[in-house]
């Protein structure tokens, strides 16, 4: 950062001491939105910087290990996710929109109970009772939980709620995260029940390891249809290879075919291999306009390698799959030719980092392979027959 952006930074950071700790706190919230979103904002490093080190240092923060809202909000955390509101799926929670829901609720919708709430937990951490500050933390929740719901009821209440998010967040997404938080909390105990009968880590989905993770999914879904897509967010942080998700969805469709996936009880795990490549997509954004050429190169062998299982274990051609995953790869190869872009002209005889053969999966005989199902047997058995009819040549001419 050169001297001047760091005086304007500065210049910044005094006139936000001048702002009153709660507008500082929501401010934070926004700008830390903006980041996982990916926007460019000038000077908001330094920004974010300086004001999570006040929250830390007063420690004014309203998820600190021992404060009454982390008591209330724990039940969330195998479905929370460290990204923007707008880019979290139906089976995700983004991290930056309780900060919003809890001022809602406290500030604005439930504040007597929600005052009394603070204070009891508060005395239970401070005398280590976790077992009645979680306690009296689903007592809360239950009450919040009416609440809102009884809202949700009507057009008018449904409004209230999003115009009192709005006063904390410019962000409409968080109301639907509100509304997958009621959902989570009313099924909570399904989903803990199935979080506890997976193994802590999945090393490989394949095999018994598959066939037990697709019994328990068969079996939650039989109880409630509408715990799936939280369910497969609890699977996907267990797995090593976070895409051998998609496995959920192919193997009970027994067929490559786009449409058939697409009719599987668990097709939505498609879509959500697709958001990692999205997320995957904002970090490598991030990482080069910090300068990271060797996470940038990781990010991007990670990306190949979720769009080569993709392409070699369905059938994309024509189907809706493939029009986004195009879009999502078009949108990755814009980054990689703009950085490459900046080599200098009378240096274009070096090889970025990012240029390397070695970062595309596709260049395997097996990823060619995959391509050519997705064009169709009849390309295979030519590209076959055109291989017999050279070793038939050579023969005849030995």
């Amino acid at each position: 950062m050169s001297a001047t952006q760091d005086h304007t930074a500065e210049h910044l950071i005094q006139y936000l001491r001048q702002l009153a700790p709660q507008v500082r706190r929501r401010l934070l919230a926004e700008l830390e939105r903006l980041h996982l979103l990916g926007e460019d904002i000038p000077h908001s490093e330094p920004l974010i910087a300086a004001l999570r080190a006040e929250f830390r240092s007063t420690g004014d923060n309203h998820y600190r290990v021992g404060n009454p809202s982390r008591y209330f909000f724990e039940p969330l955390e195998p479905v929370l996710v460290d990204k923007a509101p707008e880019q979290a799926n139906s089976g995700q929670i983004a991290r930056g929109s309780l900060a919003p829901i809890w001022s809602l609720v406290t500030e604005q919708l439930l504040r007597t109970m929600a005052a009394d709430y603070i204070a009891n937990a508060k005395n239970a951490i401070a005398a280590d009772k976790q077992s009645e500050a979680r306690q009296m933390a689903q007592a809360f929740q239950k009450k919040v939980s009416i609440s809102l719901n009884g809202l949700l009821g009507s057009a008018e209440g449904a409004a209230s709620i999003r115009d009192g998010l709005m006063a904390y967040t410019s962000s409409h997404a968080t109301f639907d995260d509100l509304k997958k938080m009621l959902r989570y909390l009313d099924m909570q105990r399904e989903l803990q029940d199935f979080g506890r009968a997976l193994p802590s880590k999945i090393a490989r989905l394949e095999g018994a390891s598959l066939d037990k993770v697709l019994a328990l999914l068969s079996a939650l879904r039989a109880k409630r249809v509408d715990t799936v897509p939280f369910a497969l967010t609890i699977l996907s942080k267990r797995l090593e290879i976070p895409w051998e998700l998609l496995s959920v969805a192919t193997a009970p469709a027994d067929d490559r075919t786009a449409a058939r996936i697409a009719a599987s009880p668990f097709a939505i795990a498609v879509s959500m291999v697709l958001d990692q490549i999205e997320e995957k997509h904002v970090l490598l954004l991030f990482a080069l306009r910090n300068n990271r050429p060797v996470r940038a190169r990781e990010i991007v062998g990670e990306i190949y390698r979720i769009e080569q299982a993709l392409r070699t274990e369905i059938e994309l051609k024509g189907s809706g799959w493939a029009r986004q995953l195009d879009e999502l790869m078009a949108a990755v190869q814009a980054a990689i030719d703009a950085e490459i872009s900046t080599i200098p002209g009378d240096h274009r005889h070096l090889t970025h980092i990012l240029e390397s053969p070695r970062l595309r999966p596709d260049q395997s005989f097996g990823h060619k392979v995959g391509h050519m199902f997705e064009k169709g047997w009849d390309v295979v058995a030519g590209l076959l027959a055109g291989s017999t009819d050279t070793t038939n040549r050579r023969d005849n001419v030995s």
